[in-house]
């Protein structure tokens, strides 16, 4: 028995090492990529002045009951009859904590003609990463980073732990953020919708938001199977076979479609924004409406 359990254990141990080694080696071709995309998103972007805690003067505004009596400009407020605050240019850097999700479903890929949706998820977060260190904001990846950072080093960190960190589901089932914190969390959000309210409104209760990274397989939208085919659940090993696939794909279709919007309608209840993405399309689009919707929620 004993000596069983030691070789389950090894052969688990050698599984692992290759999984690492695996991953490991599209890391080069990986990083490359997102490198290229981000490149090609910063080319249609500009850089952006917001309000924060900096010294250069930007505007003024009205003064907010919120704001308090400390924050009023009474120089210029005693030019009218009205009380103003004094706003700076942004020059303290944010944070943004990103996750890709690490599950078996992750792992899939139709065909040789696209990537896995956990490959895309990591090329599209280190890409938007890359435009955000630019801007001297700093990232981490939720619930692996212990420290956000920004510049070339703070990305290399983060950029290895997309790629070959676990993005275990704890990270999200109970985050460690702080107030306020931006989050963007990439996976395909397969999980029941009741599942991902109750990790919504565990951020909701910090009182963060961000945006839902949603990573989508063609054939898991078009579901363009026939005859006989047999699907097995990743990570589970069950599985379910139809005589006539095509029979079930009008009713699969609706069910999913039903699925998106059932995750949409909970972005918009938390104050999240949904970005839904193919991996047979270019990274290119969804990192740059990830971007933007980054850029003016803050």
């Amino acid at each position: 028995m004993v000596q069983g359990a030691d070789r389950n254990t090894e052969r688990r141990v050698v599984a692992l090492r290759h999984e690492g080694e695996d991953a490991a080696a599209r890391l080069p071709a990986l990083l490359a990529e997102a490198d290229r995309i981000a490149a090609t998103v910063a080319q249609g972007v500009h850089g952006r002045r917001r309000s924060g805690i900096g010294e250069t003067f930007w505007q003024y505004r009205h003064h907010r009951p919120e704001d308090g009596r400390a924050a009023v400009d009474w120089r210029q407020s005693a030019k009218s009859d009205q009380l103003f605050v004094r706003q700076n240019e942004w020059e303290a850097a944010n944070t943004v904590s990103l996750w890709r999700d690490g599950s078996a479903s992750m792992q899939f890929a139709s065909s040789r003609n696209v990537p896995t949706k956990a490959d895309r998820a990591a090329v599209c977060l280190i890409a938007v990463a890359a435009l955000l260190t630019q801007g001297g904001e700093r990232v981490s990846v939720l619930g692996e980073s212990a420290i956000a950072r920004t510049g070339a080093l703070g990305l290399e960190r983060v950029s290895r732990r997309l790629i070959l960190g676990p993005g275990a589901a704890q990270s999200v089932e109970a985050p460690h953020i702080s107030r306020f914190s931006r989050i963007v969390l990439s996976s395909d959000f397969l999980d029941p919708p009741e599942t991902w309210a109750a990790r919504l409104s565990r951020f909701a209760a910090q009182e963060a938001n961000g945006v839902l990274l949603r990573i989508v397989d063609p054939a898991e939208e078009d579901f363009p199977y026939s005859g006989r085919t047999r699907f097995e659940a990743p990570g589970s090993g069950e599985t379910l076979l139809f005589g006539r696939a095509e029979e079930a794909r009008n009713a699969y279709r609706a069910r999913w479609a039903q699925h998106g919007e059932q995750l949409a309608a909970l972005a918009r209840q938390f104050g999240w924004t949904m970005i839904t993405h193919r991996t047979d399309r270019p990274a290119t689009s969804a990192v740059l409406s990830l971007f933007k919707t980054l850029a003016r929620d803050v």
